[in-house]
């Protein structure tokens, strides 16, 4: 591992890129938690009328004929959302063009580990939620992976969680991200307006152009990508896609390229996604009544579903699949890492936070099932949170200690 003590002169170099990503996903993981404790305390007390009034305050955006009026909430949900797939996007090209996915080695065991950690939630919460036709919708809600609050966790344990570790958590949470991507443009989409979809498409070619053309300057492609959030937005696809689209388009440049038009805006927008945007969805959607909450509710299929897909499923579909990909010789397991450490980061993976929360309302568009959702999110990633934890600061690597083959 290189010097840390070299001259900052590399902005962009590996190491000081993984070094700054950790250092913001740790304190980023920190404001989540207070933005939903704060969010909880506010439902739950005297005032929460103003908590579900402030989030009603009806926005809107007009441009002649063109006119955007929502409540906040949809704006948080759509919008700053957009901004968040944007991130995750710069994120993923990144590394499958020239980071830990970008040979098929590398990337072999992360998609195998990714792959069973959706499959598994899905299949323990459409166990539970089996022969009823609307809560069934809610399948993919704890096959996500919060990326900030996972990664924030094994950050906090410092130099007990092995670099290898967090690497592999990254590369699996960035392709679990692509499959949550994958998820909501195939069945959480509406009535579909082809004539938003036909100018919605027309965007995407034009942003291909910039691409192709070599244009490196930021600016044109956010102009072209807000028009296509737009497009995007009336067309009955989730407008977060947009973002993703934007995403994939900004070019990136060589391992060499000191000024890269991705990693300028990903290093841009990393603060802004990781201090503001992630805290304001969490604040908007953990907020839950719990003056009614009784043991009954939480045996509800849709919280029961929700909890033990984050906290079994995932476990189960990570370490499950990592086990017989490693013994089939399909890939490595980290360097320097126990099957018991292994473990913990399959724990925090159950973490779901804020995409299980997006997800969850994508899949029930009323306000009968949203406690349920929000109940079951915050009870599940947070006994994956505290068990992950534990089992990763007993797990702490000793002189002798064998790492998984």
């Amino acid at each position: 591992m290189g010097d840390k003590t070299k001259s900052p002169q590399r902005p962009f170099g590996a190491l000081t890129l993984i070094e700054e990503f950790f250092r913001l996903q740790a304190a980023g993981g920190i404001v989540l938690v207070i933005a939903a404790i704060v969010a909880l305390i506010w439902a739950n007390s005297p005032w929460h009328a103003l908590y579900s009034d402030l989030l009603g305050v009806p926005v809107g955006v007009r441009a002649g004929a063109l006119a955007l009026d929502k409540p906040l909430l949809l704006w948080i949900n759509d919008a700053l959302m957009a901004v968040f797939f944007l991130l995750v996007a710069l994120e993923i090209k990144r590394e499958v063009v020239q980071g830990e996915l970008s040979t098929a080695r590398q990337a072999t065991l992360p998609c195998i580990a990714a792959l069973g950690g959706m499959l598994g939630p899905a299949l323990v919460y459409s166990a539970i939620n089996w022969g009823d036709p609307v809560t069934i919708h809610g399948w993919a809600i704890p096959a996500a992976t919060d990326i900030a609050f996972s990664l924030g966790v094994l950050a906090l344990l410092g130099e007990r969680a092995p670099s290898s570790l967090k690497i592999f958590l990254l590369a699996l949470a960035i392709i679990d991200d692509l499959g949550s991507i994958v998820i909501i443009a195939l069945f959480y989409t509406a009535d579909l307006s082809l004539l938003s979809l036909g100018l919605a498409a027309a965007c995407v070619a034009a942003l291909i152009v910039l691409n192709l053309a070599g244009v490196r300057n930021i600016a044109p492609y956010v102009l072209v990508g807000i028009v296509l959030w737009v497009c995007v937005l009336k067309s009955g696809v989730h407008a977060t896609l947009a973002g993703v689209a934007l995403g994939f388009a900004v070019p990136l440049g060589s391992k060499s390229d000191t000024d890269s038009p991705l990693r300028n805006l990903e290093h841009m927008l990393h603060p802004w996604v990781t201090y503001g945007i992630l805290p304001i969805f969490a604040f908007a959607n953990a907020g839950v009544s719990l003056t009614e909450l009784s043991p009954s509710s939480l045996l509800d299929p849709v919280t029961l579903g929700i909890a033990l897909g984050l906290y079994l499923g995932k476990q189960l579909g990570v370490m499950g699949t990592t086990w017989v990909a490693v013994r089939l010789g399909l890939g490595s397991a980290p360097s320097e890492v126990t099957w018991a450490q292994f473990y913990g980061m399959a724990l925090l993976t159950g973490i779901g936070f804020t995409m299980s929360l997006f997800i969850g309302t994508l899949a029930f568009h009323g306000a009968e099932y949203g406690s349920a959702v929000r109940i079951g999110v915050l009870s599940g990633s947070l006994i994956c949170a505290l068990m992950g934890y534990l089992v990763l600061y007993a797990a702490a690597p000793r002189e002798g200690t064998r790492a998984a083959q």
